[in-house]
């Protein structure tokens, strides 16, 4: 039998979130019901309201998240009520060409469905009050109290975790500390430079330091960004510039006038992405984590590409097995070597959305959190 759920809905791009009662229905084959307690508030979702991400709509977004399992549909394994659950965005099948090559971050079986915002089926478990369907962004939707999502998007978590924390392994933290544990795999002594520290690049920053790391650069416009990151883990912090050369020679003073081994971008903008791939040295890498907005181009120059041997990657949920990496990131928090208390910068409640993304977009936080009580 259908519920009712408060959620936040999206009706149109460059519109405000409309808070308002949807109807869920009961989990069906192979699907789980998720109580959802935490959900951050990531730019991925905004996105939606810019227009950058094309999306069916109405949608309710949120893709980092963590709950309580209150029910299970047939044929779901290893998953019981009761369990906590931190929740996978990028959930793998196991039997795809990509799982068996092990890159289930990049499982072709649960695409389609996810861009589409539908479950495996091609129906929506969300609907209005009339009956019409809402659309689930990243299979999640977890701004809403509960949702119904595929078993292969619940991680089992240990119960010592606050879910406020282990919501945020789901996304910023994956993306983040994987992208320079496994997608470019930082040594120790490297050198490396971020650009952009918000959620996804501070954890770039933790993650290039729990590698071992030697120098580590961060970048970013805003000067309130510049402590934050120290505290993550930076050596060195640079207020970028309008003139690139100028951030340019920062880093390269810092490296020998060579540049970096691996240079991050957690932006997405090409502008941004173009001044990354400056900024590695010759036989260094360039990984590109942000999101950027569909239909963009990046520059990049062929002829000092095959010259100088750079590498340029695309880091896609930080290169993790999340069924793997999410228990091992929460071992590494219990054990007091990721920070994950201190990325949260506020708590807000589902009412306050549209209050918590006006706050993400001055860049004066780490990341908010909205907690449903």
């Amino acid at each position: 039998m259908s519920m009712q759920i408060k959620a936040a809905v999206l009706y149109e791009p460059h519109q405000p979130f409309v808070i308002e009662t949807v109807t869920l229905d009961p989990p069906q084959t192979g699907e789980v019901l998720v109580k959802i307690t935490a959900s951050g508030v990531c730019h991925s979702d905004y996105h939606l309201v810019s227009g950058a991400t094309r999306h069916p709509m109405p949608v309710i977004a949120g893709h980092e998240g963590a709950g309580v399992v209150e029910a299970v549909g047939p044929e779901v394994t290893g998953i019981q009520p009761g369990d906590h659950v931190t929740l996978n965005w990028a959930p793998a099948c196991g039997n795809c060409f990509y799982c068996q090559h092990e890159q289930p971050n990049l499982c072709d079986t649960f695409t389609g469905p996810i861009w589409a915002g539908t479950m495996l089926d091609g129906t929506t478990r969300l609907h209005r009050l009339d009956g019409s369907p809402i659309y689930a962004y990243c299979g999640l939707a977890t701004f809403a109290e509960y949702a119904v999502i595929p078993q292969e998007s619940c991680v089992v978590i240990r119960r010592d975790v606050p879910l406020n924390v282990a919501a945020l392994v789901g996304c910023a933290v994956a993306t983040g500390v994987g992208a320079a544990m496994y997608t470019t795999h930082v040594r120790p002594g490297d050198s490396v430079a971020i650009f952009g520290c918000g959620g996804v690049g501070l954890n770039i920053i933790q993650g290039a330091a729990l590698c071992g790391a030697g120098t580590i650069i961060a970048v970013d416009t805003n000067p309130a960004k510049m402590p934050i990151a120290r505290q993550f883990g930076a050596s060195h912090t640079i207020l970028a510039e309008d003139d690139s050369e100028v951030t340019l020679n920062a880093i390269r003073d810092l490296t020998g006038g060579r540049g970096v081994e691996h240079a991050f971008e957690a932006v997405g903008v090409p502008a941004i992405q173009e001044l990354a791939f400056a900024a590695a040295r010759p036989g260094g890498s360039v990984i590109f984590a942000g999101l950027s907005a569909m239909g963009t181009a990046t520059n990049l120059p062929g002829a000092i590409i095959t010259r100088q041997e750079k590498t340029i990657r695309g880091s896609y949920y930080g290169t993790v097995n999340a069924r793997r990496d999410f228990p091992l990131f929460i071992d590494l928090y219990l054990a007091g070597k990721l920070k994950l208390d201190e990325l949260i910068s506020q708590e807000y409640r589902l009412e306050e959305i549209n209050t918590a993304y006006d706050t993400l977009l001055t860049g004066a936080t780490a990341r908010g959190v909205i907690v449903f009580r």
